[in-house]
C-alpha cells in the first residue's frame, strides 16, 4: 500500500500511527474529551487512509494520547498538514504543547471488543536500532500467549520506531479492576519480555480509554 514495505510476517501489511501526547489541565478534561468524540474524530477518520482514532486519557495527571491510526506511511504522512490544526485546537483548550510521535504498528490482536469502562496499560520500552523483528517475535511468541491467559483481557498492540529501538505496548482491559489485578503478572511479563529482548522500560503508565475506534486490522 502506497511507498509501506511488505511485513516479514506472512499475510500482514504494515500499517502506521501517530500519537499525540498532551497534559490537559483537570477543568479541561472533559470538554478536551468531548471536542475529540464530537468533532476532531470525525474530520480526522475522513482523511484519506485514515483507519480510526482512539483516546487514552489519566484523570489524576491529565496526561492523554490520541492515536490515529493510517493505512500505510504515505497515509500518514500526507495527512501532517490537515491534522496539525486539528491537534492545535485541542491542545489549546488542554493548555499543554503536545508531543508527537510516529510509529509503526507491528501487532495488534483483538480477543473480544472494549465497552465502556475499559482501561489500559501502556509500556514504553526502548532497545537497539535495528532490533525491531527480536522485539515483534518475542511479543507474538510469548506476550500475547500470556495475556490471553488473562481474565478480562481484551485487547494487545505493540508499535516500533526500527529507527531509533523504541517501542510501547498497549494491554487493554475489560475494566480497571480487571487491569490491577492483573499487576502482578504484568510486572513479571514485563520485566522478563525486556530482558530477553535487550530493552529497558522507560515508562509504565495505566489510563482510561475514553474512545476507541481504531479499525487497524489483525496482524495475528
Amino acid at each position: 500500500m502506497g511507498c509501506a514495505a511488505q511485513s516479514k510476517w506472512k499475510g500482514v501489511v504494515d500499517v502506521y500511527a501517530r500519537a499525540t501526547t498532551v497534559r490537559a489541565r483537570p477543568s479541561a478534561l472533559d470538554d478536551a474529551i468531548a471536542m475529540m468524540r464530537d468533532d476532531i474524530m470525525d474530520d480526522v477518520t475522513q482523511m484519506d487512509g485514515n483507519i480510526g482514532l482512539s483516546m487514552l486519557a489519566d484523570r489524576d495527571s491529565g496526561r492523554c494520547i490520541v492515536t490515529s491510526a493510517w493505512a500505510d506511511q504515505e497515509a500518514m504522512r500526507r495527512s501532517a498538514s490537515a491534522v496539525k490544526p486539528l491537534r492545535d485546537r485541542v491542545s489549546e483548550l488542554m493548555g499543554d504543547t503536545p508531543t508527537v510521535q510516529e510509529w509503526e504498528i507491528a501487532v495488534l490482536h483483538r480477543r473480544r471488543p472494549t465497552d465502556a469502562g475499559a482501561c489500559a496499560r501502556v509500556t514504553w520500552l526502548q532497545g537497539q536500532s535495528g532490533d525491531a523483528d527480536r522485539a515483534i517475535e518475542v511479543y507474538r511468541q510469548k506476550v500475547l500467549p500470556a495475556l490471553e491467559e488473562v481474565d478480562g483481557f481484551c485487547s494487545a498492540s505493540l508499535l516500533v520506531d526500527r529507527d531509533t529501538g523504541r517501542a510501547v505496548s498497549t494491554v487493554t482491559f475489560q475494566s480497571r479492576d480487571h487491569m490491577e489485578r492483573s499487576s502482578d503478572m504484568a510486572d513479571r511479563l514485563r520485566t522478563s519480555t525486556a530482558e530477553e529482548t535487550g530493552s529497558r522500560i522507560s515508562d509504565v503508565a495505566e489510563f482510561d480509554l475514553v474512545l476507541a475506534h481504531l479499525r487497524v486490522p489483525e496482524t495475528v
